[in-house]
């Protein structure tokens, strides 16, 4: 059996483009992939369909805006785009793949890319 991967494992990989052919995780695959992320919460939409979310929370407005700016290059770069709502002292995010509704392993990858950015940025925040 593989050993398992760890977040700064799904950090290093690609977001692979998904062309709606393949199916969402099943909730054993997801939560398999929750325990490789930190602090992400798994929702359902009023369709049953699940999503990743997590809220940051930052001094400022300009932490916040920063913080933004940087998944936006990353969503550019993976070809993954989340949702982004953010305003004074907070940023919340929502990952999950389009085109099936759903979730597979590039939303884990882009949560654990995001986490990272967190690491590396100075500032002052936590995750709610």
């Amino acid at each position: 059996m593989p050993a398992p991967i760890k977040m700064s494992e799904l950090a290093n990989k690609k977001c692979v483009a998904c062309d709606g052919n393949i199916p969402p995780f099943d909730t054993t695959e997801i939560h398999k992939y929750l325990k490789k992320v930190d602090g992400w919460d798994v929702k359902s939409n009023k369709d049953k369909n699940f999503y990743l979310i997590k809220e940051f929370v930052f001094k400022n407005f300009k932490e916040s805006q920063n913080f933004v700016n940087k998944i936006g290059d990353v969503a550019e770069k993976e070809n993954h785009h989340p949702d982004i709502f953010f305003g004074w002292g907070y940023c919340k995010v929502k990952i999950f793949t389009h085109a099936i509704q759903g979730l597979v392993e590039s939303d884990f990858i882009l949560a654990a890319k995001i986490d990272k950015i967190l690491s590396m940025i100075e500032v002052s925040n936590t995750s709610k």
